[in-house]
């Protein structure tokens, strides 16, 4: 991602946050309902989060929130839609560092730049899950690494898509552990996890909330989670330490956008609708069930800045790995 980008939104979100202070809320601001992109299929985490939350939000806002998917190029398809929609409120983007970072890392040529999207919130934060078919007779790490060792490339590995966060954590792990897998990328996790337990892929790199239903079901098996140490968000799953990998870690986590130029009394009104679903009890235990964790910015200010250092690492992630289009 370009510095100039990242300076972009920090001094817009500078100047929002001290023009929210004193903006009116405009009387007629939300008068209908209010459309929530997601970037991948349903069944899948972002869409997950994106249902969850929903709701409570609608409740702070006094319209009703429509969720509406747009899957496809690993989330690009979704975050150009909502670039170019009228920066008036109504259209809002659930996104991770695929639409933020990687994507611009790997296509100079998208529909859209990073710019064009401000940052209003954090969400949440969420470990990826290493998970295999019962039957591929993989129960550990250390069993998929030696198993891919000894025959490179033969094991298929989905994801929810080419330069989704599973795909990077997927190829960081194969990068410290010396291994060559192939990549089954999918329109989402719901997808991606299905190819698992029917058996036409081995193993997934997924996020919460699309493969736990599965290994609690014994439909999938937990190799690992991509945290040094064992998450409480997914019990009876090593860490990655223990796991034998302790190099590994890696997180990702979702957040709202908005169309760039959207006013800042608009801004605010959603930033605290945000605030407001996230403290909800029952939005929260929801998303525990899942794997997820609640992790909001005290500001669009504070989310700019984390995403000016986050970015980083995925464009890093993305020349280290070597990670290409399809």
């Amino acid at each position: 991602m370009k510095t100039q980008y990242l300076l972009s939104i920090l001094c817009s979100s500078a100047l929002s946050i001290g023009s929210l202070a004193h903006a009116q809320t405009p009387a007629n601001y939300p008068n209908k309902p209010v459309k929530m992109v997601v970037g991948f299929a349903p069944g899948g985490a972002a869409d997950y989060v994106a249902r969850n939350i929903s709701d409570a939000m609608g409740k702070s806002l006094g319209q009703s929130i429509i969720v509406e998917n747009k899957a496809g190029a690993g989330s690009s398809i979704a975050a150009e839609a909502v670039s170019k929609a009228t920066p008036d409120g109504y259209t809002i983007l659930i996104a991770s560092p695929s639409s933020i970072s990687v994507n611009p890392a790997l296509n100079a040529k998208l529909g859209y730049t990073p710019k064009d999207l401000f940052p209003v919130t954090k969400i949440t934060t969420s470990p990826l899950v290493v998970a295999a078919n019962p039957n591929a007779g993989l129960n550990s790490l250390t069993e998929l690494v030696a198993k891919a060792k000894k025959a490179p490339g033969t094991i298929n590995y989905a994801t929810s898509g080419n330069g989704s966060a599973p795909h990077l954590g997927a190829a960081l792990f194969a990068q410290i552990a010396g291994i060559e897998m192939t990549h089954i990328p999918f329109r989402g996790g719901a997808p991606a996890v299905q190819s698992v337990v029917a058996g036409d892929t081995q193993v997934t790199f997924g996020t919460p909330p699309s493969v736990l239903p599965m290994i609690q079901a014994g439909r999938l098996k937990g190799l690992g989670v991509s945290t040094k140490e064992r998450s409480g968000l997914v019990p009876g799953i090593p860490g990655s330490a223990e796991a034998g990998f302790p190099d590994y870690a890696i997180e990702f986590w979702y957040g709202i956008f908005l169309p760039n130029g959207t006013p800042p009394a608009v801004v605010k009104k959603i930033f605290d609708a945000a605030q407001f679903a996230m403290a909800q009890p029952s939005v929260k235990a929801a998303l525990a069930r899942e794997g997820t964790d609640v992790d909001v910015s005290k500001s669009p200010e504070q989310f700019a800045s984390f995403l000016n250092e986050d970015s980083k690492f995925w464009v890093k992630l993305v020349k280290s790995a070597g990670v290409k289009l399809d």
